[in-house]
């Protein structure tokens, strides 16, 4: 225990308060409204929900594609039959004793990224099992009545099925879109809705970075900043490539209340495909500046092996967890493409 004499006015008394180690090392508990208990260190933002409920892993979400349910339609089109729940009752640990009440497609955030080709009709049987209502909005070419804006989804177990074609060529965002809508979307109701050109791309190693932003204390600012939810992870866990070998990012930005984010890669420039709704890239850089929802497609190679960092340009927010690395393995192949 540490002790304070304080003496004035002819006055004296002795503090004793709690050494700054022995704080750090005192649990709190709380007991939640279904009776679980919560033990931690840190701070817990949420104390009626439970542990953490969600388990996620961004190794395992950065090159995860659910292609579907894959049909042929009598006319010959291929149909993509996707599932999506919508929960908002589940709690994630998004830093070592940090409990955040977070809003989930299948249970994650980001959702699960769902792909088709141009063309495509692509079916998602929504369930709303979360105690508000929710929908779901997908960035695209779509009839009005799929839109996910004014067809809004009870709670309990609501369900609607969103079905149009595949379009236009991309990465486009999908996402909730009930008012208050920054809230929805802060908590984590969205995800990645890839759509492959007819020809294809080039074969790559392909990866989806989700740049997202947390507001642990609901004063509409971020305290913590990633790519795929996870702060710091990507520095912690490198993701490993190869020399020579096409890498393929396609990255969405979903920060809300920053006016921008943005993406620097070190030791390397890539061609950039705004949207992707291009096959040829724009321009060749290494740091491109994104507003909210806005999205491209980055492909480069590396020819040197070694770590290389990729992170937020503003400061801020990789000093705040945006902020990864690249561990890039020899291969005895030497890149030719974009050099």
């Amino acid at each position: 225990m540490g002790i304070l004499l304080f003496v004035a006015l002819g006055i004296s008394a002795v503090l004793v308060f709690p050494s700054i180690s022995e704080a750090q090392k005192e649990q709190k508990t709380f007991v939640t409204h279904t009776g679980g208990v919560i033990k931690t260190t840190g701070e817990v933002l949420d104390p009626v929900y439970s542990v953490s409920t969600v388990e996620f892993d961004p190794e395992k979400y950065l090159r995860e594609f659910n292609y579907g349910k894959i049909s042929t339609l009598e006319n010959g089109k291929t149909l993509r039959e996707f599932t999506i729940i919508a929960e908002d009752d589940k709690v994630q640990e998004i830093s070592p004793g940090v409990f955040f009440n977070v809003w989930t497609f299948n249970g994650t955030v980001p959702g699960p990224t769902i792909r088709a080709t141009e063309g495509d009709i692509v079916r998602i049987n929504f369930i709303n099992n979360g105690s508000k209502e929710h929908t779901i909005h997908f960035h695209g070419i779509h009839p009005a009545e799929m839109d996910g804006v004014f067809e809004i989804v009870g709670s309990g177990g609501g369900k609607f099925i969103y079905e149009f074609e595949a379009g236009p060529v991309g990465v486009h965002p999908y996402h909730c879109h009930v008012m208050p809508l920054e809230e929805h979307i802060v908590r984590g109701l969205y995800g990645v809705f890839i759509v492959d050109p007819r020809e294809g791309r080039p074969s790559a190693d392909e990866m989806v970075m989700v740049l997202n932003g947390l507001d642990t204390d609901f004063d509409a600012e971020n305290n913590f900043y990633a790519a795929n939810t996870i702060p710091f992870y990507y520095q912690h866990h490198p993701i490993q490539i190869n020399t020579g070998e096409l890498i393929r990012v396609y990255v969405v930005n979903m920060v809300e209340f920053d006016p921008i984010n943005n993406l620097h890669l070190h030791g390397n420039l890539y061609h950039y495909y705004p949207t992707g709704t291009d096959t040829v890239p724009s321009f060749y850089t290494d740091m491109i500046t994104l507003s909210q929802t806005e999205r491209g497609i980055m492909e480069f190679k590396y020819d040197y092996p070694g770590k290389y960092l990729f992170h937020a340009h503003k400061v801020e927010f990789s000093e705040k967890g945006w902020v990864g690395l690249f561990l890039v393995k020899d291969s005895g192949t030497e890149s030719q493409y974009g050099t």
